[in-house]
């Protein structure tokens, strides 16, 4: 894991590099703000309301949406050794936005509800309600300016805070390995970001990393520290009246130790790597976008719990 987050990093500052261009493309920016990979939550360390689908459209720099997704785990029901497998479902529905303040100044928004179900092996849990609000500034350090050049560059950097405005249970997590059925953290959690975007013509290349600070609530109950990364490709079909952007990568996620009353608590640190797939396509102020990620690479609560897939699709309106 250690290596592939190394080579995440060295193709983003190798790439910044090359030689440069400002190109646009067609009436869409076509320059992609997914900050925020898994900012609003995680698998392991939160109520897994984010799961690094992406914090922003391909095809749409500025707007207003809706978002839907889904994520699928195999998890203990128990602590032991013995203990069975059971099926958790987590499903939001999210309003997001990005609002530009200024030319290199813009602010991001993400408010979730959740409706989860976990599949016990005498009964079906539930929970449902409002989750985590995100808000976030993001601000671009670095664009290409020249027309000539064959390459465009941009780099963003932010930083971000959720509130726990999601309620969390301390009893949710009695005898249970997966601590993220819940709706929100009870925390106050500060995230930072960076993004590197590089295009020639129609294709494309966005690395993102993404380190979230997470503090503890008045339950005395901490979720580990997390960070993310993510590479994707992408191309633009201009079909004169809609544009179509298939997407291509790798995204990943390590989870540092969960903590309570100041001690660590066993099995809760993982890491995970997803490949990562999906199409978005557009038609004057309206675009649709539809995800996938599937896990390539997991190791979760120490092997006691297993992400299935995850997939998401997306109503945007371009301000």
């Amino acid at each position: 894991m250690k290596k592939i987050i190394v080579l995440v990093m060295l193709l983003a500052v190798s790439s910044a590099f090359s030689l440069t261009e400002k190109d646009s493309i067609s009436g869409f920016t076509f320059q992609r703000l997914a900050m925020m990979e898994d900012f609003d939550c995680d698998a392991c360390g939160c109520s897994a309301s984010g799961g690094s689908m992406g914090f922003s459209s391909m095809l749409n720099n500025n707007f207003v949406g809706l978002r839907y997704f889904k994520q699928s785990y195999t998890s203990r029901d128990g602590i032991f050794a013995n203990s069975p497998w059971i099926n958790e479902n987590f499903n939001t529905v999210q309003a997001w936005a990005r609002i530009p303040l200024t030319g290199r100044i813009q602010i991001s928004a993400l408010l979730p509800y959740h409706f989860h179900e976990r599949k016990l092996t005498t009964s079906t849990a539930s929970i449902s309600g409002l989750g985590d609000i995100t808000l976030m500034g993001l601000y671009t350090v670095f664009e290409t300016k020249k027309d000539s050049a064959v390459f465009t560059h941009k780099v963003n950097i932010g930083a971000g805070i959720k509130l726990p405005t999601g309620k969390f249970t301390e009893a949710n997590n009695l005898g249970s390995v997966n601590q993220s059925f819940q709706l929100g953290t009870g925390s106050w959690d500060y995230s930072v970001v960076s993004e590197y975007v590089v295009n020639r013509k129609d294709l494309g290349l966005n690395t993102t990393l993404n380190y979230i600070f997470k503090t503890q609530n008045k339950n005395e109950y901490q979720y580990g520290d997390q960070f993310n990364y993510a590479a994707t490709l992408f191309y633009l079909f201009d079909l004169k009246s809609v544009q179509i952007v298939p997407q291509a990568g790798l995204a990943g996620e390590v989870y540092q130790t969960n903590k309570q009353h100041g001690l660590d608590l066993p099995n809760t640190a993982g890491d995970i790597l997803f490949g990562k797939f999906g199409i978005e396509a557009g038609k004057d102020k309206l675009s649709i976008g539809v995800n996938a990620m599937l896990p390539v690479n997991q190791n979760l609560s120490s092997g006691k719990m297993e992400a299935n897939y995850r997939w998401s699709v997306n109503l945007n309106y371009t301000l």
